[in-house]
Parts: C-alpha cells; structure tokens; sequence
C-alpha cells in the first residue's frame, strides 16, 4: 500500500514540474544565479584569508621587517631589541642593500632588496626554497620566485650593476618568503663586498610579537625600537598587515559586489520560490481538493508542492556551484601567485556549505505556501476550483473606473487588487531587477572611473617618448585588484631590443617648435629611496604644468612648484606622516626634503609612490611627454608630422597611450554584467509566472470581455496596463535602493584596497540615467506580461467563455 502510495505522489510531482515548464526553468534560474554569487563570494572570502594565514605561520613570518642604520647602532644594540617587552622572536641582523643587476643579455631587472642571509631556516621568516639551493660561496644569489622564467633560470648569470667591472651571480636558487622580506638572499660576506663597490649598507631585522594583529599594536612595538636604538636608527620598517593586505587586495576588492549580487539574488530566489508555490496553490485548488477525496493525506500534500519546486530548484543549484566555480578561477589566479605553493581553488567547504544553505532556503520559502495546501478543506477546494475570492479588487475597480482613461486600462491597473500576494511578489521581483541593474551601472562606471583615474597619461591628446619603438619601457602598476603585489623582480618585465634614447633637451625643443601646442607636461617614471621606507619606492616625476596628467585626490592639492611631494593613502600609513610633514627623498646620491601636500588616489600594487617635480632632482630627465593641443588641431596629424622630427633623435610620438593593467577591472565588468543579467531575466521570469497565471484565472471573464466587444488591442493594453502600474513601483522602490546599495559597496571595495574613494568614482550617477532606470523597471515588468497578452489577445471567445 505504501508502495503505492509512493508511486501516486511520485506522478504528482512529476506532472506538477512537467507541465508548469515556465515556474520549472525560473526557479531553476533563481537558485542558479543565488547560489553561484555565493559560491564566488564565498571562495574570494576564503582566498583572502586562508592561504596567506596558513603560509605565514608555516614559515614564522616577520609581523615587522626593520631598516637600521649600521653607522648609528652595533650589531650588539640590535640584538638587544630582541629582549624587549613583547617581542617573542628575532632574527637578524643581517646585511641589506639594494641592487640593480642585469641579465647576461644587459637587460636591467628591476631594483631588488638584497639580503645577506648564511641559512634559508631561521626562528623569524623561514625562507621556503622552491628550486635549487641556497647561497653559500661567493659569487651567488638566491632569487624570489616571482622572478624564474624563461630569462633567469637555475645557473643563470647576472652581473651586480651594469657598469663594466661589476662583479657576476650565479643564480642558485628560487625562494619564497611570505613575509616578503627581501627580493633575493645571498651569503652576509657576499653583500658586504658589494656593499664595500658603493652600494648603501642597512641591518635588517626580523621580529615577532605577541600581540600584532592591529595598525596600532604594531606602532607601539615600532615605537619601542625607535626608543630602544635611539634617534636616526631606523630607517624604515614593513608590517606583515600591510604585506597581508597587498596579497589579498586582488580578492578582497571583489567580495563586496559579488556578496551583494549575492544576497540580491538569494532575496529574489526566496520571493520567486514562494510566490511559483503560491501560484500553485492558488490555481490548484481543484487539484488539490481532488488529492484530498482520493486519499492524500495533508503531510503527503506538502510533500508534493515542496518537491515541485525542490526538483527544479536542485538543478539550479548544480548548475550554479558549477557557474560559480567556472566564475572565481580567473579572481583566484590572482590570490594564487602569492604564495607560490599548491595552485588555490574553491574551498571544498564553500561547495558544501553554500548549496546546503540553499536547499534549506528554498525549502522554507516552499514549505510555508505548501502548508496552506495542506490546511485547506476538501469540499472548500472542490467548490472553488480556480475561481478567484469572490468581491475581492472591487474597491479598486469602482475607484478607478472613474478615471479618464480607456476602460482597458483601468480594468488592467485594477487587476493586481484580486491578488494582493501574488501583486506583491511581481513588485518585489521587478524592485529586485531594478537594483540590480541600478546598481551594475553604477558598479561599471565607478570601476571605468578608477581606470581613468590610474591612467591619467591616457587623457594627452599625443605622447612623446624619448625611447623609439622597440626601446624597452618600463611596464606600468596594476590597477585596484590586482591581485598580489608583483616582484620589484617579476619576470613580466619587457626584453625587447633596445636602441639609443633621444636626447630629452632636443625632443622638448621639438615638441616647442611646432604650431598647434597648447600645454604639455615632461614625466619620468624612476624609483627613489624614502627615509624610513624599506627598499626603493616608485617616483613619479614631473616636468612643466603637470595639472593635466594629475592624479584624483583625496585631500590637500596637486604639485604647484618644488619642495612638495604628493603621495596616496598607504604611503601615509606605513610611514606615519601626513599632510604637511616632511620627508626625505634621495635620487641618484642627491637627498632632498619634500614637503607632503597631498593625498592621492592610487590603488596600484603596494600603494608605495610618490609624486614630485622634476626640478628638485637635476639629474632627472623626462621619458615622455605629454601635450595638450589647440581646438581644431588634428591629434593624427600634429602626431605624425612631430613623429617625423623626434624618430631620427630616436624618439617617437603618436596617439595611442600606454594602456594600463586592467584585466582584473574587465572581469569585474563582466562578472557585474554577466549577474545582472541573470537576475533581470529572473525578474522577468518572475512577472511572466505571475502574469500567466492572472491571465489563465480570468481566461472566462476576457471571454466575456470578447463577447461584448473588446478587440484583441484592447485585451493586450488591458493585460499590460495591469503590470504597468507595478513596474513603475517597483521601479520607485529598486532605482533608490540601487543607488544606496552602490555607495555604500563602492567604498568598501576602496577600504579593502587600504584607500578611499574620490567623488569622481562614487557620484556616478546623471539625472538621464536614473530616469532611464526607472523606465527600464517599467519595460521589465511589460517585456515580461507580452508574452501572455499576447496569448489572451488570440485566444477565441468561445473557447474562453467554455473555460473554468
């Protein structure tokens, strides 16, 4: 008996999801597009801490790398700070400096932070080798593995500088240190001797405390050093947060937009899954009272309407676990190139928590309209059948009728009075919609803003280089999500074959000679030490009325003459100053004190640049120029002729500017698009189920409508007049809350970058595109109504009025 049973409620569930194919694919779709925001909001979230944790107490990391000046304080001062109140570990000190080698090809790489270290083991920062071995004899050196590649390999040679005489490295090894201490390690007698050619000695030191999980834990513990070793010691230091932070930028800049996409669709999914249950009950009532008469109990009605939205519901969560894990590989190759260890992938846990959570969501949002099934009497379903409550909506339909308008329209805007519920639930999925959308906009214009504002190169009508084509150059920063902070080494620079650079005073005077010029401004993009920073800093600097190529700011003024410097956010953080204190910059042996004057935008790499004039640094030189033209001057024309003149000096001029890192803003592009675009068409779905089943209930009354005149353009305007009126309230509803959802996410994707953000990324939004929002709520909720309009518009009269 029970055998059967079974097999009766079988064939009811299968016929129920069989034959509403519409409520089958939107729940589906729903619970998809829920459950893959989560999957990649959960998977970011736990790329951003997990990883670097583990590998940072796998390797004893440094909670702070100190700079100590070797003429101020002995080896034997040093090694006393280890005993101070709160420190738990040392190591150190070791010889630093930094180098500059080149490749046997002479291709310069970058400025690196060499160490002088006898061991990869040591009780603070525990070097992981990834190849090879480590340094012992003279002569070689042990590499960060950021920089192997095609061009430095295991037994590569390097040569020290790129002066004639300078001593060669064997490259031995390939390491990792979470902590990011250093950029290659070599034995202490080896740096000594490189720093006896000339180089800039430092001690560094590596030290652990007990407590140094906030910004002001770590100050404190740095202010114990600086009264430990006395006035002028330190140098410089480096907090393992903010090594932490620049690893995990890249995921932690996307867990906001995906969260709420997220939480937007799991709202939506519940509102969706219990208005299709709704319906179902709603239309089913003759149904329902025939289970009854045959023998259904009410726990097996339940059971029945549950699993019609549970069957498609669990199709749409395989398929958006599979969706979300396709969507986090290319965010989580970002995260993956830090730590150098097993390649990251989505946490099993995030696979199993998120579809769990899920099946319990949409399980409640079925259970409490199924539960109303249950408790219906049978002889009340049998007589009620599908007929609508009798006398409910007529309030509205006696209010409006006295409105000048088309008696199809008021018969349509009164049609959502006759079921409340089922009205509420189109509204709710079309104020969804509209967020979304809302939202998205204003997402991809805030993420084109921050492109513009980290590329403002990219705002010259013509660029000048003094490097011809071919000339290698230096590659520019990535932009906010990035992912980790590359290598002062990384193998991605450029080795193309170089020939000579022009001379920038002939260039300039080219530039001058022509007719057409409005402005224009020199740049050069250099490094510079910075008093009580680590390791060389990126120097933007400038030549002329440098307004135009200025970056956004988020408080003081831009460069207005010498003496200033204007640096971003984590500049400020990490080195304890801020507008108006003074530091002290050294280019090319020349120190000069620079007066901080402003805050810049700036979410590229560690957030460690400045920008100065040129004319503080006279050995500085501009690489490029950029020029701003008179209106009517052709940017081609004036570009070609000026090209003519500057590439036989061996420069070059054109239109096109160097294009920044952006790949990681275009996948967030496209992943807001991508969202958005299930989550309107799951609003759309939504207006459809809700609208199909309106039609189908008053298929005999628009029968008696037919019967006494209405034409088929009237049946459409009626039916679509009865969604007009909630589009546009869903629109009133979902064009301010999208609005809101997007300035308070925007600045959390900049709190996770360490910045804020400018006007010019939050105040994104015109009067025209909110009013085309608004309009789009109202085109969603009747894009999604055409469909059944039009099936009531050609359904025949008789066969309507022969309708129940």
């Amino acid at each position: 008996m029970s055998r059967f049973r079974n097999r009766a409620l079988g064939r009811v569930v299968r016929s129920g999801v069989g034959r509403r194919r519409t409520r089958t694919v939107l729940v589906a779709v729903a619970t998809m597009m829920a459950v893959a925001s989560a999957v990649v909001a959960g998977s970011l979230m736990a790329a951003s801490a997990t990883p670097f944790e583990h590998a940072f107490a796998r390797q004893r990391g440094a909670h702070l790398t100190a700079e100590f000046d070797p003429a101020r304080t002995s080896a034997a001062g040093l090694a006393r700070t280890g005993k101070l109140a709160g420190v738990t570990a040392e190591a150190g000190p070791y010889p630093s400096l930094t180098l500059r080698p080149v490749d046997r090809a002479g291709f310069p790489l970058p400025a690196l932070t060499l160490v002088g270290r006898p061991a990869a083991d040591a009780d603070v920062d525990r070097v992981e080798l990834r190849s090879g071995r480590w340094a012992h004899k003279p002569g070689e050196i042990v590499l960060s593995a950021s920089f192997e590649g095609p061009g430095v390999e295991l037994g590569s040679a390097l040569r020290a500088s790129d002066s004639a005489d300078a001593p060669a490295l064997s490259v031995v090894g390939f390491a990792v240190s979470v902590s990011r201490t250093a950029d290659a390690w070599a034995s202490p007698a080896q740096v000594q001797a490189l720093a006896s050619r000339g180089g800039h000695l430092t001690s560094q030191m590596l030290y652990r405390f007990g407590s140094a999980d906030t910004t002001g834990q770590i100050r404190a513990d740095r202010a114990k050093l600086v009264a430990a070793v006395g006035p002028g010691a330190l140098l410089g230091t480096q907090s393992w947060l903010d090594t932490r932070r620049a690893a995990n930028q890249g995921a932690a800049a996307t867990i906001p937009f995906v969260g709420a996409f997220g939480v937007l669709g799991l709202v939506l999914s519940v509102v969706i899954v219990g208005s299709v249950v709704s319906g179902a009950v709603g239309t089913g009532l003759r149904r329902i009272g025939v289970l009854k008469a045959v023998g259904f109990t009410p726990r097996e009605v339940v059971r029945a309407y549950v699993a019609q939205a549970m069957i498609p519901a669990g199709a749409g969560i395989a398929l958006g676990v599979l969706l979300g894990d396709l969507l986090a590989v290319p965010l989580l190759g970002d995260t993956e190139s830090v730590y150098g260890t097993a390649s990251l992938s989505v946490a099993w846990w995030v696979d199993v928590a998120v579809p769990a959570a899920a099946v319990l969501v949409v399980g409640l949002a079925a259970l409490v309209p199924a539960r109303r099934a249950a408790r219906l009497r049978t002889t009340e379903a049998l007589a009620v059948g599908r007929a609508p409550r009798a006398g409910r909506g007529r309030w509205a339909h006696r209010v409006l009728w006295r409105l000048p308008l088309p008696r199809p329209v008021t018969y349509g805007l009164a049609t959502p009075f006759t079921h409340p519920v089922r009205a509420l639930a189109m509204l709710l999925a079309v104020a969804f919609g509209t967020v979304a959308a809302t939202f998205a906009v204003g997402l991809t214009s805030s993420l084109s803003a921050v492109g513009a504002a980290q590329d403002p190169e990219s705002r010259a009508a013509v660029t000048v280089t003094t490097a011809g084509p071919g000339d290698a150059a230096a590659p520019p920063p990535p932009a906010v999500g990035g992912g980790a902070v590359p290598s002062p080494g990384s193998s991605g620079a450029s080795r193309t074959s170089r020939t000579r650079a022009a001379d920038p005073v002939r260039v300039r005077s080219a530039i001058m000679s022509r007719p057409g010029l409005k402005s224009y401004y020199g740049k050069l993009r250099t490094e510079v030490l910075v008093a009580g920073v680590s390791g060389p800093v990126r120097a933007d600097l400038y030549e002329g009325d440098a307004r135009d190529g200025g970056y956004e700011l988020l408080s003081g003024h831009w460069l207005t003459g010498k003496g200033q410097v204007v640096v971003p956010t984590r500049f400020l953080e990490r080195t304890s100053t801020r507008i108006g204190d003074t530091v002290r910059t050294t280019y090319r042996n020349r120190s000069v004190d620079l007066r901080i004057v402003g805050e810049s935008f700036d979410t590229s790499g560690d957030g460690m640049r400045i920008h100065a004039d040129m004319a503080d640094f006279p050995a500085a030189e501009p690489s490029s120029f950029f020029l701003e033209l008179k209106p009517g001057v052709s940017a081609d024309e004036y570009a070609r002729g000026l090209a003519a003149v500057v590439r036989p000096l061996g420069g070059d001029a054109t239109t096109v500017s160097p294009a920044g890192h952006k790949g990681v803003l275009l996948v967030m592009d496209a992943m807001a698009v991508l969202l958005t675009l299930m989550l309107v068409c799951v609003a759309g779905l939504g207006v459809l189920d809700s609208v199909v089943l309106d039609t189908r209930e008053r298929v005999h009354e628009l029968g008696v409508c037919k019967a006494i005149g209405m034409t088929p353009r009237q049946t459409v305007t009626l039916v679509l007049a009865s969604v007009t009126a909630i589009g546009a309230s869903g629109a009133l509803l979902g064009v301010p809350a999208g609005w809101a959802l997007h300035r308070l996410v925007v600045p959390v994707m900049g709190q996770a970058v360490g910045t804020r953000m400018p006007a010019p990324v939050l105040d994104v939004y015109t009067p025209v595109q909110l009013l085309l929002l608004g309009l789009g709520g109202v085109m969603l909720a009747i894009s999604g109504a055409l469909v059944p309009a039009g099936w009531a518009a050609r359904t025949r009269t008789a066969i309507a009025l022969r309708t129940e």
